[in-house]
């Protein structure tokens, strides 16, 4: 009766090969789960809108102006995952200087959410500077009886809102986003009232 011959090794080529199929099917894989990443979950940074801007309070005497600054914006997350922001702030600026400031506290945003944001604060009182835009100054002058200050019938100042924070994609990865909008705003000086913003 014939013996069954006993099964021969795999040989080192059998081996190369298997290993060499493995190591294509797992750069494949590796190929698949990048695409997915970028066209899913690639970090976006938040989309800010600035909806209005409002003084509520407003004065000017002896040339400086002192007023209390309101600005309403929408913040929009387009990504897969939670916005968190803990570094926010916003600044105003005239005539190139700083005359306000404020620290937006931390927050969330849900994935694919947009958020209504409001911040009201008071400027201290500072110089009104005579050299305005000619844009701004188109128009009749305001004069300051007391030292003959001459004005425009508007002042422009600059709003700077900067949001940053992180966002954690599938809870492993952490990327750090950030989102900024400027925005140019006409104020008549007669009464506060906002003329219009450019952002």
């Amino acid at each position: 009766m014939a013996k069954p011959n006993p099964r021969k090794p795999p040989s080192g080529r059998t081996n190369l090969a298997s290993c060499i199929v493995a190591i294509i099917f797992l750069i494949f894989i590796a190929i698949v789960v990048l695409i997915v990443f970028f066209t899913l979950f690639k970090p976006k940074d938040p989309k800010i809108s600035v909806n209005a801007v409002q003084l509520p309070a407003f004065s000017i005497s002896n040339g400086t102006v002192t007023f209390t600054f309101s600005q309403y914006v929408t913040v929009n997350n387009p990504n897969r995952a939670v916005f968190t922001h803990y570094d926010s702030s916003l600044q105003l600026l005239y005539a190139g200087s700083q005359v306000g400031f404020m620290f937006i506290p931390a927050g969330k945003i849900a994935s694919g959410k947009t958020q209504y944001m409001a911040a009201t604060f008071s400027v201290k009182s500072f110089p009104l500077s005579a050299n305005q835009p000619e844009s701004v100054n188109a128009g009749p002058n305001v004069t300051d009886g007391l030292r003959g200050f001459r004005v425009g019938p508007a002042m422009e100042i600059e709003s700077r809102l900067e949001m940053a924070g992180r966002i954690r994609v599938l809870h492993f990865f952490t990327h750090h986003v950030e989102a900024k909008s400027e925005c140019r705003v006409a104020i008549a000086v007669s009464d506060g009232s906002v003329l219009g913003f450019h952002c």
